[in-house]
């Protein structure tokens, strides 16, 4: 098993009318290392809404009949899916549409709402009825509920705000305005840009602004509101500094992309000083250090540089598998399928080898096998985070101790259950000195969560409540 996020979210906007939806593509594109399930863009042309939303990836979904079907807007919000609540559905795809008594709203969400349950069921309570399984529609209606009574769209969001809790970075359209939001903790990033030609482009990361051409300004701050519309660029700011900085740490580690740049921090240069704390804090007598690609790679540089022992290419992704790869049930596995060794470089060496995580150690065992097949004499792994101890409930797909295999065995279990000589994690005093913060969100390896924790933290726990009252 690998770790996946909840999503990517991207809008742009101009003062006039221009492809927008062509622009939203290059930013998905970018952006689809964070959700593979599913994509949507939903342009504005003129007050009218017009969509495409499915199951597939960016490159799938939006071929070159479905792009050319857009009209020219002057916005437009994007979002590619990889849900921690809800099924993989159409149902499910966003950006979700919302048309009411003042209008249209477009919303897209990256994170993961840690009361989404009893916001749910207390609308439920007073008549709503929901149409998919995701927590992001729980956003658009309380949003839609205060926008019934508020002067303003941002008013509204603003208004919401102060009811949900949890991980949320949103861009939100309106047939005037574009929005975007990014919950008081700031635990997923959000940043935008502009253009030469005064195009307008929020993104989850900053990958993405690189990808359309436009220069980053800076990060949305936590707890901050943008409104992009006639007036310019207004920034409201009643939620900033109300709670304390909490950008997922596992950003750096993992989900975000190694050319971005995340709340000031390069993730690329995170990941080299990852592992040259590993190098540091647990050594390994070898020949080659090597890294799981991708997330990997970065890190086993750094390990390299810090210790001395060389860095090689030993594993090689197949870069044409995605996720409508189905393994032949009985012939493959995926991992070897996915990865390929290389022999020339490990053969009758003693390799240290370079992850980004072990959740169950299932996938760790594959590839540590796959090594031992192309002749390593000795396989060291280090895996550029701490063990996994605790579920997370702000968008990484981690929602039970029963999943960790660091919660049942210690690391010379662990090294015994995927086949390493030895094994060794970052240790968690050292995440500040990884990411270069000295405030961020590490609740899945220590267990101090910043919200309340919520009381039904099933992944499909909408799924199963409408499995209960069917019975």
């Amino acid at each position: 098993m690998s770790l996946r996020e909840e999503c990517g979210v991207f809008g742009v906007t101009a003062g006039r009318p221009f492809d927008a939806a062509a622009m939203c593509y290059c930013g998905l594109y970018a952006l689809q290392h964070r959700g593979q399930e599913s994509c949507g863009i939903v342009v504005n042309d003129d007050g009218v809404f017009v969509s495409r939303k499915d199951t597939g990836l960016v490159s799938e979904v939006f071929h070159r009949e479905a792009l050319s079907a857009f009209p020219n807007g002057t916005m437009a919000v994007a979002h590619t899916r990889y849900g921690t609540t809800g099924a993989a559905s159409r149902s499910n795809c966003q950006p979700i549409e919302v048309n009411h008594q003042k209008g249209h709203m477009a919303l897209a969400h990256n994170g993961n709402l840690s009361n989404a349950a009893e916001l749910r069921s207390e609308l439920e309570l007073n008549g709503a009825i929901f149409h998919t399984s995701s927590d992001t529609e729980t956003i658009a209606y309380i949003v839609t509920r205060e926008r019934l009574s508020s002067p303003s769209i941002e008013e509204a969001l603003s208004r919401a705000m102060n009811v949900i809790e949890g991980a949320y970075s949103l861009v939100l359209m309106s047939p005037q305005k574009l929005i975007c939001a990014r919950d008081p903790y700031g635990f997923r990033p959000l940043c935008f840009g502009r253009t030469d030609d005064g195009i307008y482009a929020v993104a989850s990361e900053s990958c993405a602004l690189t990808a359309v051409g436009a220069k980053f300004i800076r990060d949305v701050e936590p707890g901050e509101i943008l409104v992009f519309g006639k007036d310019g660029i207004v920034s409201r700011r009643e939620h900033c500094g109300t709670r304390p900085g909490k950008i997922c740490v596992f950003e750096y580690i993992y989900f975000a992309r190694p050319d971005s740049v995340v709340d000031g921090q390069s993730v690329h240069l995170a990941r080299l000083r990852a592992g040259e704390i590993l190098a540091r804090t647990s050594p390994a007598e070898a020949d080659i250090v090597i890294g799981v690609p991708d997330s990997g790679l970065d890190a086993a540089l750094g390990y390299s540089r810090a210790s001395g022992i060389p860095y090689g290419i030993g594993l090689i992704k197949n870069k044409y598998i995605g996720r409508t790869f189905i393994s032949p049930e009985g012939r493959a596995d995926q991992v070897s399928i996915k990865l390929s060794a290389v022999e020339a470089v490990v053969r009758d060496r003693r390799v240290v080898l370079i992850d980004d995580s072990i959740v169950r150690g299932t996938t760790s065992g594959r590839i540590v096998k796959l090594l031992r097949q192309a002749g390593a004499k000795e396989i060291h792994m280090r895996v550029s985070a701490p063990p996994f101890l605790h579920p997370c409930f702000y968008g990484t797909d981690i929602d039970s101790r029963d999943r960790l295999i660091a919660c049942s065995r210690t690391v010379p279990e662990i090294a015994a259950f995927i086949g390493a000589d030895s094994l060794g994690y970052l240790p968690a005093e050292s995440l500040g000195e990884m990411c270069g913060k000295a405030d961020y969100c590490s609740s899945c390896f220590d267990g101090r969560y910043p919200t309340r924790i919520p009381a039904d933290t099933r992944k499909n726990r909408f799924e199963q409540r409408l499995s209960e009252r069917a019975d």
